[in-house]
């Protein structure tokens, strides 16, 4: 029996030391000291071993357990060694290479040209403020002087919630909230984005941005809305701009006018991007209707104002020159990276 352990001892040493990584050993040392192992498995028949010779077998066992653990931690511990040293090996960092070109993002064109107009507004003295997105029918209509049976309100054109509640359709609702305050005077835009049952094409999309601006005060005119227009459209554009007024219909203001400026790219001249006619209507605008004023509690006799609203897509349209509204949101890096 002692020749068997020998044996065994002398395998199993020899094993451990050929094993070339650390499953192997593992394999190994439940093969020889795990409960089925072939060591135990001698320990197990002590109780067939004469009893004077029981405490010898038992030693001699014992030391063969030993020098077996032993050398699974030592052979383990030299396997882990050379890992680690043929890890750092295949991971060594050259230092004097060149590092990696990281790409770094930029604003999108929308976002370029929103903080252009914010900044020639809160230069003239405007306070920028937003509101929901998710507005009731009362704010995005009502206040506004849009009547009940008016095309606007058609489900073709908007997006309804429920009955009372609607995607907002232009950022004027931000303008009624602001005048219900009470906090008078007011000078303010409001940009944002906004929703309405278009088809996607070259010039539409069913979600877009605005930038609608107010102003509400004793004795402002006319004269005051077309002045600061056109300081905005000569900052916008150019200073050689000049902007022309044309009457036009809105339910919210009165009277109302669509500005047109001269072509930027013809300065006026004509041509194929401003159809040969040397001007581009950018925006809509005009006084603020008393009946506004009266559903929004302010004194349309001591104050007035005027609104305008400009749409943010056309003006980066316009003003890099790209033809095609889609562009702006196909996130193809070719297109972004040009701005």
């Amino acid at each position: 029996m002692l020749d068997i352990i020998e044996k065994l001892q002398k395998e199993a040493l020899e094993k451990i030391n050929s094993a070339e990584n650390k499953e192997r050993l593992n394999e190994l040392k439940v093969a020889y000291l795990g409960k089925k192992g072939e060591l135990t498995a001698l320990l197990k028949n002590m109780k067939n071993i004469a009893p004077e010779d029981r405490a010898e077998f038992g030693k001699v066992v014992n030391e063969a357990r030993e020098a077996i653990e032993n050398t699974l931690n030592n052979v383990g511990s030299e396997l882990a060694k050379l890992a680690l040293e043929a890890k750092l090996k295949a991971e060594t960092i050259d230092v004097t290479l060149p590092a990696n070109k990281r790409e770094f993002g930029h604003s999108h064109p929308n976002v370029i040209a929103l903080h252009e107009v914010e900044k020639i507004f809160t230069n003239m003295g405007y306070e920028v403020v937003e509101g929901p997105e998710i507005e009731f029918d009362e704010y995005n209509f009502t206040k506004l002087n849009i009547p009940e049976d008016h095309p606007a309100k058609d489900e073709q054109d908007t997006f309804y919630i429920t009955k009372d509640i609607v995607l907002r359709t232009q950022t004027s609702p931000v303008q009624a909230r602001i005048m219900e305050t009470g906090k008078l005077p007011i000078k303010m835009i409001s940009p944002g984005r906004v929703y309405r049952s278009d088809e996607v094409d070259a010039t539409h999309s069913p979600t877009f941005n605005q930038i609608e601006g107010l102003i509400v005060d004793k004795d402002i005119t006319f004269a005051d809305l077309k002045g600061t227009l056109e300081v905005f459209a000569k900052k916008l554009f150019g200073e050689d701009t000049k902007v022309k007024f044309r009457p036009h219909h809105f339910p919210f203001t009165e009277p109302s006018a669509e500005m047109d400026v001269t072509c930027f790219k013809c300065h006026g001249s004509g041509c194929r991007f401003c159809k040969g006619s040397g001007w581009i209507e950018i925006l809509g605008c005009g006084m603020v209707h008393p009946h506004v004023f009266d559903m929004c509690g302010v004194d349309k006799n001591e104050y007035n104002g005027f609104a305008f609203g400009i749409g943010l897509e056309r003006i980066a349209l316009l003003k890099y020159e790209i033809d095609d509204m889609r562009l702006l949101y196909e996130n193809d890096i070719r297109f972004l990276k040009q701005f």
